[in-house]
This record gives C-alpha cells, structure tokens and sequence, in this order.
C-alpha cells in the first residue's frame, strides 16, 4: 500500500526523537553564575559557622545568593547576576585564609535526572559569555638559547671527566663556541663531543690565543626545538588554566609561534594574567668554590636584598622542569616556604650533586622572563619596541648538611601569596620558552548575555519567517513542514550539546541558515506533487512520485554544501569552524526531518486514505 511506513521505521523515528527532546531540553537551564570555593591543601573543607558568614558577608554587599553547594573540599556560591561574580570573589577571599582558592565559575543548572542521563547543555563560547582573550608569542630565539646553555652545561662536564682543558665558552646565536689551549686538544674534546652531540654541524676555527671549536646547530634541530617549545608551553597553559579553575577554557596553537588562550567567564583579567604569563622558573646551582675560574662562575643578587650578592657556578643541577609537584606550608617560625617533590630523574641528580658537596652551599636562583616597552626614534618617528629581559634573582642559599633526595624545602620567600604563586607554577610545569602578551581582548558579562538575546532574537525570526510562508504557500502541507522544521531545531540542539561543541555567534548564524535550508527539501517535494496533481496523477500516487522523485535532488543540493562545510572546518579557524559545525549537523538533521519525519507525518493523517483533493 502507498504511503504506509512499516512498525519499525514509526518507532526509530519516535526513538531519535524523543532521545532529541532529551538532549535538547538541559539548554533551557541556563548556567548560573558562581563563585568556587576550593581547598588549597587536601583535607581541609568549610565549617557550617564559615558558611554563614560568607553568606552574611554577601548579603551586607547587596550579593544576591541563589544557593551555597557545600562539597568535599569546598563550597560553591551561586549567585543570580553574573554582574556580581568579582566583586563576590573579593568580599568572599577577604574572609577566607590562604588555605582556600576563590575562583570564578560558572555552575551547571540541568536537572538531576537529566543530568543522570549523561544530558547537559552546549558549551557557549567567549562572545556569548563573556571573559578574555589572550594571543601570547613564544620567544623562539630564547627556546634556542635555553638549549644552547644546557648543552653548553653538559659539554663542560663531559670535558671535565676526561680531563681535557678548555678556556672559555659562548654563545652566539645558534652556535656554541669553545676555546681551547691548542689543536690536539680541540680535537680530543671534539671526537668526545660528536659522539654525544650529533645534531650540531661542527668547524674548527682558529684564534690568535689558541683553538676554537664552533658548532652550530642544525636546521632540523632548530625546528626540532621551536616545536617543542609551542607544544610544552600549551601543556604549562592548560594546567595554569585549570589551576584557576575556569569552565571550558580554550587553549591552542595559532600559527608557528603564536598560543591563543580565552577564558570564559573570567572577569579578574589581572590575575588571570598574572598566573598564565609568569614565565618564572627556578635553577638549583651550587656555590662557587674560591678556585673557581671566572668563566664558569656567575655574580647574581639576592632577590629579597639586590645590594647582596654570591658567586654561583653556571652548571645547573636541575630547573623546575625536574618538579613533580609543590604545595605551600609555614616553617616552625610561620613563615612560608614550598615543598617540593621531585621526579626519579632529578632526585638523581639532586642526590648525586648533594652528596659529594655535603657542607658546601647550594643556591635557589629564581628566573623570570619580562619584557619591556621602550620609545625609540626611527625616521623622525617615535615607535614603540618590545624588548624581552631576565631577571635573575637568588631566592635562598643555605649549606648541604646531607645529601638530598627527591623531597626538600624552599624557604626565604617573602609572603604566602608568592609562595602560594610559585607552588601553582612548579605544580603546571615550566614553561619552555619564554611567552609574551601580544593582544588581550575582554569580553563583557553584559556584552555576552546581549549577543545570546540578540541570537535568540535571529533565531526566532527566521523561524517565524519561514512558518508564515510556508503555511501560506502550502497550508496544511505547509503545517506539517513546520512541525518537521520544530523538530529539525530540536535535533540540531540536541546534537550539539551530545558532542560537546561550543556555540558561538558564527555558530547561530549556522541554526539561522539552517532552518532557511531546512525547507528547501520540503518545498522540492511539494512542488514535484502539485506538477504530477496537474498531471492527473491520482494523490496518493501523486505524495508517493514528489517523495521518491524529489530526493535525487535534496541529496545532491545537500551533499555539496556538506562538503563545503567540511572544507570551512578543515581550513577555518575557531569562527569559522563554529559555523561549519553547525551548518553541518543541521544538513543532516534536515534530511532526516524533511524527509522522514514529515513523510511520517503524511502517511499517519492521509496516507492510504481516499483523498480527493489535497491542501498543497
């Protein structure tokens, strides 16, 4: 019998949409604003008394609190207007100790039993909820140098093994210079050097007091180095970023030495800042000795005292790359200090260092990588030039009363707040190469909460737009288009939220074209069965021939703006790639709904019914 579905096709349908409805429904519970409250040490949670004076704290700012979450470690403060979430952090950090971090969050509010389902609302992305944008620039020329001095360090130990003199060493841009007394001993230290060191292209030069031994590094190597600093400093990012504890943070690489980082929902900018551009790091080095030669020493000040200083040996036992993990504490006379753990590796190196130097001092020498805009005189113009720095400063310098292993202390840092700052860095990792601000945009709470208005606004137009036609081009077929294009909507959401995608104002723009697309299959079947109604065709035959005979054609329509969606994704960046998703899944949620659910509609109302005339 024409237009009759069999049992089985009804019940898929019925199933992907109600599985849709499902999906899609945890959209119409928007995040509420928060404040997290997290307990910066294991163990440590808020009391009932800490609570209420929180919420007292807040009701005495004019805060409005929906409702405080209590959890393990910590608690959650949502409140009802987004434009409150600062200044909450601040009034809720003054009354809290150190051993708590505020953190601004946005808190889910999908239903329980929706939630036990696996249901949960689409991401929105920086422009729909506000927060910052930052563009940070790997230094390149720094990751080099970075790799040139540990090299250098482990050259002049090897040297020193096999007792082999040299006098001096350098660096000059990508190549590692070294001098020696005379040519048998470069080329000693060379056929020891080539073996341990085959990316460098090696060239004897010679030098009016003595030989020289230049080696330069490769450009594979060159390239080997730069790309691992771009992928090491997005790890560091990401764990930094997750240490401020921010909901759907985006951190990614742009181009070949760019990092594009966007907080949503971040509103302190400064601390947020501060946190993911420190480029601090930390050397371990142990004291000059009184016979050390000049050249292998280094004069660094004290960080808390620059009028002090102390000798230092340029070889490095081990950076904060060696640091497994830090946490924060207080010595016996409360003052605070860091506690490090370190992995096998440089607990190694660690206890091989410390135990054949036992009463010799050992220096904790804290780096940071800055930068500096000065205003410079070019063509009669003022033009304002970056210029990156380091700053060396010696954080402590105590005696090596026995060897050292995996686990010690930091002690002489000036407040809990640094102290808890360097913990959090040691904790995500050093940074590879120094990174540096080359663009900062913020997003608005206000500004975001108009873009998702004003979306919805477009949304609901064009939907409204294309009902009216449609019922006013084909009346009740025009009905059933409409109710395919409703659940075409539904689908789409529900799609995006399964998949974890992050919508966008591009993104909308996608819904908005898609449910103008969404008819297009609609109207080629409609007009195929009024052309074979004219033709005298019967209606039943003449519904069956405009579904069949028509889809060649939605198929073929679809299929290539598919595969231009699919290039947008390949090739685009994150606008671009928001709107090919979109466009993409409601391609294929419009085939589905065009075709089968309002052919489903039809064969349920009329299908196999002795119909004379049809509203079409």
């Amino acid at each position: 019998m024409l237009n009759r579905y069999p049992l089985w096709k009804y019940l898929l349908i019925l199933i992907v949409l109600v599985v849709g409805l499902i999906y899609a429904l945890p959209n119409l519970f928007p995040e509420d604003p928060a404040v997290q409250i997290s307990s910066a040490r294991g163990g440590v949670s808020l009391d009932d008394s800490q609570l209420q004076r929180i919420r007292s704290a807040l009701d005495k700012a004019d805060i409005a609190v929906e409702r405080i979450d209590t959890q393990p470690n910590g608690a959650l403060v949502r409140l009802e207007d987004g434009g409150d979430q600062l200044e909450a952090r601040q009034v809720i950090s003054g009354l809290l100790n150190d051993d708590y971090t505020v953190a601004l969050n946005l808190a889910e509010a999908t239903p329980d039993w929706l939630a036990s389902l696996g249901a949960s609302p689409m991401n929105l992305g920086l422009d729909l909820r506000g927060g910052v944008h930052f563009a940070l620039e790997v230094d390149m020329d720094a990751a080099i140098q970075q790799r040139l001095q540990v090299n250098a360090s482990a050259i002049r130990s090897a040297l020193r093994d096999e007792r082999i003199r040299y006098r001096d060493t350098r660096i000059d841009g990508r190549t590692l210079t070294l001098t020696f007394a005379n040519a048998d001993d470069r080329s000693q230290a060379r056929d020891i050097i080539r073996g341990q060191f085959p990316d460098f292209q090696y060239e004897d030069r010679d030098a009016g007091n003595g030989a020289t031994l230049a080696m330069t590094l490769s450009p594979q190597k060159i390239q080997e180095i730069q790309d691992y600093a771009v992928e090491q400093n997005l790890t560091t990012l990401r764990n930094r970023v997750n240490e401020l504890g921010v909901a759907e943070p985006l951190v990614q690489r742009q181009g070949p030495n760019r990092i594009v980082v966007e907080l949503p929902g971040v509103q302190d900018t400064a601390a947020a800042k501060r946190v993911i551009g420190a480029t601090a790091n930390l050397e371990f080095r142990l004291a000059a000795r009184p016979d050390s030669p000049a050249s292998e020493t280094d004069t660094l000040p004290f960080r808390n005292d620059p009028q002090r200083t102390a000798e230092l040996m340029k070889d490095v036992i081990i950076t904060g790359e060696n640091v497994s993990s830090a946490s924060v504490s207080f010595d016996q006379n409360g003052r605070p200090q860091v506690n490090i753990n370190l992995d096998g590796t440089g607990g190694t190196l660690m206890n091989r260092a410390t135990r054949s130097n036992i009463g010799r001092s050992m220096a904790v020498v804290y780096i940071d990588n800055k930068t500096r805009t000065r205003t410079v005189m070019e063509d009669g113009k003022a033009v304002d030039k970056r210029e990156n720095y380091t700053e060396r400063g010696i954080i402590s310098l105590a005696t090596i009363q026995s060897a050292l292993g995996n686990r010690f202390r930091i002690t002489g840092l000036d407040s809990p707040t640094e102290a808890k700052e360097l913990a959090l860095l040691l904790r995500s990792g050093s940074l590879a190469a120094p990174i540096y601000f080359v663009a900062e945009r913020t997003i608005g709470p206000s500004l975001g909460k108009s873009n998702i208005e004003q979306g919805i606004l477009s949304v609901e137009i064009g939907m409204l737009l294309v009902v009216a036609f449609m019922l006013i081009r084909y009346k009740a077929f025009g009905l059933i288009a409409n109710v395919a294009l409703a659940t075409n909507l539904v689908l789409l959401v529900a799609a995006l939220s399964l998949l974890g995608a992050t919508l966008t104002l591009p993104g909308i723009a996608g819904i908005v074209l898609t449910l103008g697309m969404a008819v297009d299959a609609n109207v080629l079947i409609y007009e195929r069965i009024r052309e074979e109604i004219r033709a005298k065709m019967p209606v039943q035959q003449a519904i069956h021939a405009g579904y069949e005979r028509a889809f060649t054609s939605i198929f073929d329509g679809n299929i290539t703006t598919l595969l231009v969606a699919v290039i947008l994704f390949s090739i685009g960046t994150g606008p671009v790639k928001g709107f090919a998703v979109t466009l993409s899944l409601g391609i294929l949620t419009s085939m589905f709904t065009a075709i089968m659910v309002s052919r489903a509609i039809v064969n349920l109302t009329i299908g196999g019914k002795p119909v004379k005339k049809l509203w079409i």
